[in-house]
């Protein structure tokens, strides 16, 4: 297709996203949540979108579960996911701190205490899980603004409007190529930063066991939240029903580590520890559509000295 057709199409796209957006943020809350559990079937039952890749991932990360168990999970997976494009929809929706308690159940109390009342900032990373686009505008409205670090979408119309509902109520979008910088500005500002952290790295640097299999693993947030010397939290949004969520904080202790890149590498460790636990226990709320394991670490090669 050429870079005309392209960008019709991309553009045609976002006015559907805009059209979707309008449409839904008419509609009550719950009818909407019902009408995305029909259009999470209706993907898994007759589009089988990467329907193959979900189960597969499930049964080799559940080798106990029966078929039958697995095609649950993986059918509540796919609800959950257009559950969550309905509430990127209805983002605009949340206005106020009282708009984002009525969706998401937060304690904040220890995560104040350990930087706000400090005057500290704090590395978040999260997963895709549960809602966390929801969250991220949450938690702008119950703490205060966040920096969050996305992936820049291919369709550029899209990706713009879905940074502008990110920072509808004052948090700040940065692309992953300026984490670094904008993280350590933020940090020693006394700023938050927040990462999806279960994605693999594309530099392949860092490999480690996640849900059992071998992947690459990011260290910036390990990296900056060591280098300034802030607290690194998991923040992990699930579903309690009735449409509501749950937003759980737990500080990653970072007792005797440095900034050196071995401590990153151990601190990165001691997180995915955490994102792991929370996956394996409410596995229809991750994202099983990526292929998180496509990047194979390399065997070292050995010179043998002959010509």
């Amino acid at each position: 297709m050429s870079k005309k057709k392209n960008r019709i199409a991309d553009h045609l796209f976002h006015r559907l996203l805009l059209l979707a957006g309008v449409i839904v943020r008419r509609l009550n809350r719950s009818h909407t949540i019902a009408l995305a559990r029909i259009s999470g079937d209706i993907v898994y039952d007759l589009l089988k979108i990467r329907r193959t890749l979900v189960e597969t991932n499930l049964s080799l990360t559940f080798p106990e579960k029966s078929g039958e168990e697995v095609s649950h999970i993986a059918r509540q997976v796919y609800r959950n996911l257009a559950e969550n494009a309905v509430e990127v929809l209805r983002l605009p929706l949340i206005r106020t701190s009282e708009d984002a308690s009525r969706l998401v159940d937060a304690d904040v109390r220890y995560f104040l205490a350990k930087t706000r009342d400090r005057n500290k900032g704090a590395v978040c990373v999260s997963a895709h899980f549960g809602n966390w686009e929801l969250l991220a505008v949450s938690l702008g409205l119950l703490i205060s603004p966040v920096t969050v670090v996305v992936k820049r979408l291919k369709n550029r119309d899209i990706d713009r409007q879905i940074n502008l509902w990110r920072g509808i109520r004052g948090n700040t979008v940065v692309y992953k190529r300026q984490a670094l910088r904008e993280g350590l500005r933020t940090l020693r500002g006394g700023g938050i930063m927040s990462f999806l952290a279960d994605q693999s790295d594309p530099k392949g640097g860092f490999f480690m066991d996640f849900l059992g299999r071998r992947t690459s693993v990011f260290l910036g947030p390990a990296y900056l939240a060591l280098k300034t010397g802030v607290p690194l939290f998991v923040v992990m949004c699930r579903r309690s029903g009735r449409g509501r969520y749950i937003a759980a904080f737990e500080e990653v202790d970072t007792a005797g580590l440095g900034s050196g890149k071995g401590d990153a590498e151990e601190l990165t460790r001691r997180y995915t520890r955490v994102l792991e636990r929370y996956i394996l226990q409410y596995p229809e709320e991750w994202f099983w559509l990526h292929n998180r394991w496509k990047r194979v670490e390399e065997p070292p090669s050995f010179d043998s000295g002959e010509e």
